[in-house]
């Protein structure tokens, strides 16, 4: 398959991105609904939620990635393979977050991930990072007891700043204060993997849904 064009870069805020998603009938999605599910934010290119869906095949994986067309390309890959754990939605998680998570069997979303979103550099953008005030409610909301967000990110500010959002609600607790060294799920994400070669550090941290 031919390597596909897209920006690197989007703006979440922009009315292209408004229209919310529909969410699709998951029995028709996954084999076995009773497993837990790993909700993974800006899933890009899948590629990461690919080899974890291969490693274990008790957990069912959902990503959720602003640009279409590396959803298109990942759900391509997906069915390559026949991963019937493993699904990719199109949508801005600013507008259709809870949509999503309402549509979840109930209780089984189990751990989610966000790892190295678009930091945005400049102060003016800082409404277009991910991790807001909005989207730990929504988590806090939709996430049972127990359920786990992992974060990391390579710029230690944006490792910080979304520990931060998750510290200021009381719904979530830190596991540990320092970063947490290695990664426990194990599949690094290309960037990260890019990152340890260049012998660089990787900011992580998880919290649990209390």
């Amino acid at each position: 398959m031919a390597r596909i064009k897209v920006r690197q870069h989007v703006n979440p805020l922009s009315i292209i991105y408004q229209q919310p998603l529909t969410p699709p009938d998951w029995a028709e999605i996954y084999a076995n609904l009773s497993a837990p599910i790993h909700l993974d934010i800006g899933s890009a290119w899948g590629k990461f939620l690919l080899q974890i869906a291969q490693h274990d095949r008790s957990w069912n994986y959902l990503g959720i990635e602003i640009r279409e067309a590396l959803v298109t390309h990942a759900n391509q890959k997906r069915d390559e393979l026949g991963a019937d754990n493993l699904h990719y939605v199109f949508g801005n998680i600013n507008t259709s977050l809870s949509t999503l998570l309402a549509s979840l069997p109930e209780g089984k979303l189990q751990r989610v991930s966000i790892q190295y979103p678009d930091p945005c550099f400049k102060t003016k953008h800082a409404k277009r990072r991910v991790v807001q005030p909005e989207l730990v409610n929504d988590l806090a909301r939709y996430l049972p007891i127990g359920a786990e967000v992992f974060l990391q990110s390579d710029l230690e500010w944006v490792a910080r700043e979304m520990c931060d959002r998750f510290s200021e609600n009381a719904a979530f607790d830190r596991t540990q204060a320092d970063w947490i060294e290695p990664n426990p799920l194990g599949i690094p994400t290309e960037r990260e993997a890019f990152t340890l070669k260049k012998g660089l550090p990787v900011h992580r941290a998880i919290y649990r849904r209390c």
